[in-house]
């Protein structure tokens, strides 16, 4: 048994919590869009081609925006090419992915489908291969009411009224040598701040999302931001991260620990933006869009949907990175969206990528059914009860021996409070594969006086710590009640399972 004393003041919070910081992600890539999200034909298909099933599953899941169309897919897109009757929309090779994009599915289409699914959109431009020009005009179509070239051409494209998209990514991952368009730090650091001030131009609401590191390990990581922010820190309010990670070798203790990366890495880059603030002498802050990150086996799996396998041959939204996520998997995923939650004064995006079959928390077949991997709860639960602000927790913990970290907290938490009803959520995780956790959780300010819900993530009976969801045994993983949790004395103490992620939300009143 490890044991964790959690310690709460009412008085003690990092900042209101951030709705967009639960986003995720759909990209033109594998089967994300074709077959995920939209598949005309299917027996559960609306009349737009929208997979209702699907959409009932994202709406449970509950992202509050949604990244589109890339990734790597943007940096040599033509958004043009997915506007106007799909009868004549050109058909292109996709170089990032090497596959075929029929663009049966574009920007009107996603546009209907966030209306659908209750998102706000995410749009990203293509500063690959492409610059001002075609940004600010995709601006112009996108959001100004009509009377111009391209207004016209939306309203004549069936959309009477602006899509009014205010969130704008300037690229993706330009720092990556993989990119179509790789640029250095300045070259890139110029063209988003000439991008930037001709796309506001056409809109001055909009808000602005500058490339950073495609991961904390790329060579230039640090310098790059620096670089970049440098010259466009005046002209972006975000500057973006992106994560994956993944067990190696067995290791599942440095697995489940991974969230102490993504605190250093969160911690770096606003040490960054802060020193260029500081010398630039600016007055305001930019923050940060965590706008890709989730678990991602990118190698020790020789399956044939990776992208360094992708075929010789030329295929139409083939199988790519389909990873199936099992109770392991979920756990570090609850962690991620700690980690996240913790950094809620800076990190004020974040998006899971991806949504649908390309490593994502729902999963859905070709003519057949759409179901929830294990991944799908914590990020479903925290979506759901994370409101009002968030708490700055005290935690001491029984340490676990990690290769690669050293010692860390068994016991991962974060929490939110909602003042206006009471309520208070308490997100959870033991990291320990072998040995339960007994946990206190002491309140200074606030006294417990119900336990509304308490839910646990954990190993199935007659299951181990692999078990996954699939097509034949949809429900093997999930959440289902902590029965050992007790309210004493206006606190709350509750044991875990080992290897376990939780959520517990609770009424209280103020002291």
């Amino acid at each position: 048994m490890t044991t964790a004393r959690i310690t709460i003041d009412r008085d003690f919070t990092i900042a209101p919590v951030p709705r967009r910081l639960f986003g995720s992600f759909v990209e033109h890539m594998g089967r994300c869009v074709y077959t995920g999200i939209y598949e005309p034909g299917h027996p559960a298909a609306d009349a737009k081609g929208f997979r209702t099933d699907v959409l009932e599953l994202v709406k449970e899941m509950g992202p509050t925006v949604v990244r589109y169309p890339g990734g790597n897919f943007v940096s040599g897109y033509n958004w043009e090419d997915g506007v106007g009757p799909v009868a004549d929309r050109p058909t292109r090779i996709d170089g990032a992915w090497h596959t075929i994009e029929t663009n049966a599915f574009g920007l009107h289409e996603f546009v209907d489908w966030s209306r659908e699914a209750g998102v706000e959109v995410m749009e990203a431009i293509n500063l690959g291969t492409r610059g001002v020009d075609e940004a600010r005009a995709l601006v112009e179509y996108a959001n100004h009411p009509g009377g111009t070239t391209w207004s016209e051409l939306r309203r004549k494209n069936g959309a009477e009224d602006p899509f009014g998209i205010k969130l704008w990514c300037l690229g993706n991952e330009l720092d990556g040598p993989w990119q179509i368009g790789h640029k250095t730090a300045h070259e890139y650091g110029r063209l988003a701040q000439e991008t930037a001030k001709a796309m506001r131009l056409v809109d001055p609401s909009i808000e602005l999302v500058a490339v950073g590191s495609s991961n904390r390990g790329m060579p230039s990581f640090g310098t790059w931001e620096h670089t970049v922010l440098t010259h466009a820190y005046e002209e972006v309010d975000y500057i973006s991260m992106h994560a994956y990670y993944q067990e190696h070798d067995g290791d599942a203790a440095s697995f489940l620990a991974e969230a102490v990366d993504m605190d250093e890495f969160i911690d770096g880059v606003i040490s960054t933006i802060d020193a260029v603030k500081a010398a630039g002498k600016h007055s305001k802050n930019v923050n940060i869009s965590f706008d890709e990150w989730n678990v991602w086996y990118q190698s020790g799996l020789d399956t044939e949907d990776q992208p360094h396998q992708v075929s010789k041959d030329w295929r139409t939204h083939p199988r790519l990175i389909e990873d199936t996520y099992n109770v392991t998997d979920a756990v570090v995923v609850g962690t991620f969206l700690h980690s996240l939650l913790r950094h809620g004064d800076r990190v004020h995006i974040a998006n899971q990528a991806q949504l649908v079959n390309v490593i994502a928390p729902i999963r859905s077949e070709e003519g057949g059914p759409a179901w929830r991997q294990a991944s799908f709860w914590p990020f479903a639960r925290m979506s759901a009860l994370a409101r009002g602000r968030i708490l700055r927790l005290a935690v001491t913990a029984d340490q676990l021996e990690t290769k690669k970290f050293g010692g860390v907290d068994a016991v991962d938490a974060a929490a939110t409070w909602d003042e206006e009803t009471g309520r208070l959520a308490l997100f959870i995780a033991n990291r320990s594969l072998d040995d339960r956790a007994d946990v206190s959780l002491a309140l200074r300010g606030l006294t417990a006086t119900r336990i509304r819900s308490a839910e646990v993530l954990t190993v199935p009976e007659n299951g181990d710590r692999f078990s996954a969801n699939t097509q034949d045994a949809q429900d093997r993983v999930g959440l289902r009640p902590l029965e050992d949790v007790a309210l004493v004395d206006g606190s709350l103490r509750l044991t875990l399972p080992a290897l376990a992620w939780a959520v517990v939300e609770l009424d209280v009143a103020q002291a």
